[in-house]
């Protein structure tokens, strides 16, 4: 190959990479330059660069060579010939090296893989006060479970699945085919085991060879304190059973949180609404707080203005990462203004307007005729 650029500049490593670099390497380039993938017309020539490149780094001896001498050193260790020669050790190392996320059987059923049993949601619906603190709940569903007759094989009791003959175990079926490049494969998933690389000969009577049957369950749920609506919990392993033997999916319990009377939640910081009248705005007061952990008193100061927050520290919600420490409670000060006022009330109010120098209107039309004949 006349080029001058190294062999370790055309796959784009460090002369100090690991064979695992190589290869991961040429796995990259060669699915970005097949020419059966790539539209490049110069892709052909690239993919022979490329194969070139990893036949000698991939070898031992011919890297050593290699790195001592450079190309010329090669002679017959060169990487002349077919470009699938002995440095991929056969069809198959091809296959998994070059082919790997571009096809073929579906990575849920390669190498005699059996597929796992479906994902489960649940969704489950906690208080305000839970979700602070955390709880356990009990929940029960329906799935599909591993049979307890064939403890999920599939096989009637006193047999078991046997390798499938058309695969050889393998879970696939390999063609060759040769093109202008030499040797490709094709590989499919087998027809006769669905992938899984064995066949049930004897099939359970009790799950009809499947490996799961219908089952109701009760698990006990862990929510831990500090969680939020919308959040979801994995259990892995609780999902549906795989079919004959496969492993289980997981289970996601999705978390639904009523909303407080009088609090509000923002992350891990919780906000009240507290009322006031004008005269314990103005006056001071001693004020019953709800929290998380039950009722606490509160020293209102004279003269504190609407609009007012007061925070309580560690009276918020539990960080669910960073465990013992708490957001806060905000109170906010509402000074609430009457709207029927008593005789009396307005008089005082009057006269408080009158000694601070406010102008104010003193009834209406209806409140002064009322008073005229009163």
């Amino acid at each position: 190959m006349a080029t001058e650029r190294s062999y370790y500049e055309i796959l784009g490593v460090e002369r100090n990479a690991t064979d695992a670099d190589i290869k991961r390497a040429f796995r990259r380039l060669a699915q970005q330059y097949h020419p059966d993938v790539s539209a490049e017309d110069s892709a052909a020539d690239k993919f022979k660069e490329i194969n070139e490149a990893y036949q000698v780094l991939s070898d031992p001896k011919r890297r050593q060579i290699y790195d001592m001498v450079g190309p010329a050193g090669l002679g017959d260790l060169g990487a002349g010939g077919s470009p699938f020669a002995e440095g991929f050790g056969g069809f198959g190392d091809l296959f998994d090296a070059f082919f790997a996320g571009m096809g073929g059987a579906p990575a849920g059923t390669r190498r005699g893989r059996r597929p796992s049993g479906a994902d489960l949601r649940y969704d489950v619906r906690i208080t305000f006060a839970e979700a602070v603190k955390g709880v356990e709940k009990e929940i029960e569903f329906d799935l599909l479970d591993r049979c307890p007759t064939c403890v999920g094989s599939g096989a009637a009791p006193g047999s078991s699945p046997i390798t499938c003959t058309a695969c050889g175990g393998r879970g696939e079926i390999r063609s060759v085919r040769q093109t202008m490049l030499g040797q490709m494969v094709n590989v499919t998933v087998c027809t006769r085991c669905q992938g899984e690389g064995r066949v049930v000969d004897k099939p359970c009577q009790a799950c009809h060879g499947e490996g799961r049957q219908s089952h109701h369950k009760k698990i006990r749920v862990s929510i831990p304190a500090g969680i939020d609506e919308g959040h979801q919990i994995r259990l892995s392993g609780e999902g549906e059973a795989g079919t004959r033997g496969g492993p289980a999916g997981n289970l996601y319990v999705a978390v639904h949180v009523t909303p407080h009377e009088v609090l509000r939640r923002e992350g891990t910081e919780i906000y009240h609404d507290l009322q006031l009248s004008i005269a314990q705005a103005a006056l001071g007061t001693i004020a019953k707080i709800p929290t998380i952990d039950g009722e606490e008193e509160l020293e209102i100061r004279p003269g504190t203005q609407p609009g007012t927050e007061i925070r309580l520290r560690g009276k918020g919600v539990p960080h669910l990462r960073r465990q013992g420490t708490r957001g806060d409670l905000h109170v906010i000060v509402r000074v609430q203004v009457p709207t029927k006022l008593s005789k009396k009330q307005r008089r005082l109010l009057e006269d408080y307007a009158a000694e601070s120098g406010e102008t104010v209107t003193s009834g209406g039309f209806f409140d002064r005729m009322k008073d005229a004949l009163g």
